[in-house]
């Protein structure tokens, strides 16, 4: 079989080490077989060395095994790093090398869908100009930004809790930002179990576009956090600040990236948890004592419907409790969702029922973007290769998932038209 010509063996050196595989792991995953004379992950340096040159099979294996474009491998040097936007992180040392190499590539990913959505919208009759997007800042204020973002969303300050619980507060949210023309999306894997990130690798991720503006939140995070991270990017937003978001309790507040990442820590606890609700300081809350915390701070997460660690950030914000209660509290709350993760994995194990794939999908994608992908594909202005694309599925899902979306937009939905 013919070689491919033209390929820079220095392409192949960089595609893999920019998606964190070692020679055994892609050896593996590219579907090379170890012999006798030679083991698969030596193969892969020979070809890696340019002793010999890939087929143009092997080199089509290389570009989905590395998420790459196949004609990247044809560059005669490697292009310079993916743009994450900020990165407001402040990352643990647990967090790998191959984990930043996962996250990139979802963000390059989640950019180039991006950039499909606005180019759809543009080419619609009317471009609606987000005026709210980059419309802050810092000098603003934290309670000026809350105010605007609950103006927007149509938020009421009220210091008597709310009804319902953390999914469907989270859901409400999630309807009202989609209305303003924000596409929001929970993605924390590039498509297999083998690819998730978890939380502490990534919390969250906002592109702060005035046309197509997108947040994407980790699902492989605790569900009573989403309404945090759903806020916490809103403020990007509203900053007009592209970039990629760690763990609340992680931050450095020394760097400009940490400190704006306290801002709207800051802004989105605010917003979940109004001033009215903690005029003060809750009877039996003793700063030193952790018991008395979780008892106290479970009361007041099941009253708002958020999170106990949001609402430790609050009180510890307040200084109402210590530093070190703070950080045990977290410990604890990370270990409970540590133990929850791995029973809901046991239980899937266990049990092949379940929502069906299109179910799953839509509550992912969110009905913003499905709705965009759904009008232009009917009015001819996309085809279905490329709204497989937008949508993250294979060509031959999209119309079981547009016709899933159809049946159900009238009944559960509003109309998510601009």
């Amino acid at each position: 079989m013919a070689g491919a010509e033209g390929i820079n063996p220095q392409i192949l050196v960089w595609a893999r080490e920019s998606a964190g595989l070692s020679l055994d792991d892609a050896a593996d995953r590219l579907g090379l077989s170890s012999s006798e004379a030679v083991t698969a992950a030596d193969k892969l340096a020979e070809l890696e060395a340019g002793t010999r040159l890939p087929t143009r099979p092997q080199l089509a294996k290389f570009a989905a095994v590395y998420r790459r474009p196949l004609v990247t491998f044809y560059m005669q040097s490697p292009p310079p790093k993916g743009e994450r936007g900020e990165d407001f992180r402040t990352l643990p040392a647990s967090v790998s090398h191959r984990e930043n190499a996962l996250l990139d590539a979802l963000l390059r990913d989640i950019r180039a869908r991006q950039a499909m959505v606005r180019s759809l919208l543009e080419d619609e009759d009317e471009v609606v100009r987000l005026p709210f997007v980059g419309s802050t800042s810092l000098r603003d204020g934290v309670q000026s930004v809350v105010n605007k973002i609950n103006d927007a969303l149509g938020f009421s300050v009220s210091g008597g809790g709310r009804s319902g619980g953390p999914d469907e507060f989270f859901r409400e949210l999630r309807v009202r930002s989609e209305r303003l023309g924000i596409f929001v999306l929970l993605i924390g894997d590039l498509g297999s179990h083998h690819s998730a990130l978890a939380e502490t690798v990534f919390r969250g991720f906002a592109i702060a576009d005035d046309v197509a503006p997108f947040v994407i939140i980790n699902n492989q995070d605790a569900k009573a956090a989403r309404s945090f991270t759903l806020i916490h990017e809103l403020a990007h937003i509203w900053l007009g600040q592209s970039g990629v978001s760690g763990t609340p309790e992680a931050v450095d507040e020394v760097t400009p990236a940490g400190r704006i990442e306290r801002f709207c820590n800051d802004v989105a606890s605010e917003v979940l948890l109004p001033s009215s609700a903690l005029a003060d300081c809750p009877p039996g809350l003793d700063r030193n004592d952790k018991a008395s915390a979780h008892r106290i701070i479970g009361g007041i997460a099941d009253a708002w419907s958020v999170s106990e660690p949001m609402v430790a950030y609050r009180l510890y914000r307040l200084g109402w409790i210590k530093d070190a209660t703070y950080r045990g509290l977290n410990a604890d709350y990370a270990a409970r969702w540590r133990a929850v993760k791995a029973k809901e994995k046991e239980k899937a194990q266990e049990n092949e029922g379940g929502p069906s794939y299109y179910v799953v999908r839509q509550h992912k994608l969110g009905n913003a973007l499905i709705d965009v992908v759904h009008r232009t594909l009917r009015d001819n202005l996309l085809t279905h290769t490329k709204a497989a694309k937008v949508l993250g599925v294979k060509p031959s899902s999209v119309e079981p998932l547009l016709r899933r979306f159809e049946s159900s937009r009238g009944a559960l939905f509003p109309d998510m038209r601009r």
